[in-house]
């Protein structure tokens, strides 16, 4: 067990049920539906790979890459959902922030690049 990554994994967990219940109740009297699923988008990826290091930190012996995995999927969801949030967030008062716009994307493929590190552990 790393308790590390099971720390790291709750409170992405945490946030992302506060940051939902914001989305849910608080931003949807500013926020247009499109905007609202966008934000929805960046809950969901949080919260599954939330869980994703909880399993991987519960499991911590069937991975010789643990580090590499933590800091790939810790670093996709904060380049990958806390850009989406910034970006409707932003967006939603008129004030986009457009240089986080390619950092979206950046995240996406740290969160790949764990999934495929994953794969490579097992093979």
């Amino acid at each position: 067990m790393n308790t590390t990554i099971l720390i790291i994994g709750a409170t992405f967990g945490a946030l992302s049920v506060i940051l939902g219940a914001f989305g849910a109740h608080a931003f949807k009297k500013f926020m247009n539906d499109e905007q609202l699923k966008n934000y929805e988008t960046g809950i969901k990826y949080q919260m599954y790979h939330a869980i994703l290091l909880i399993i991987i930190g519960c499991n911590a012996q069937l991975f010789s890459n643990i580090d590499t995995l933590s800091i790939l999927f810790t670093l996709g969801i904060i380049f990958f959902s806390f850009s989406i949030y910034g970006l409707t967030i932003t967006s939603a008062l008129n004030k986009k922030w457009r240089f986080l716009g390619p950092i979206t994307p950046i995240g996406g493929l740290l969160l790949v690049a764990g999934w495929i590190s994953i794969i490579i552990n097992f093979i």
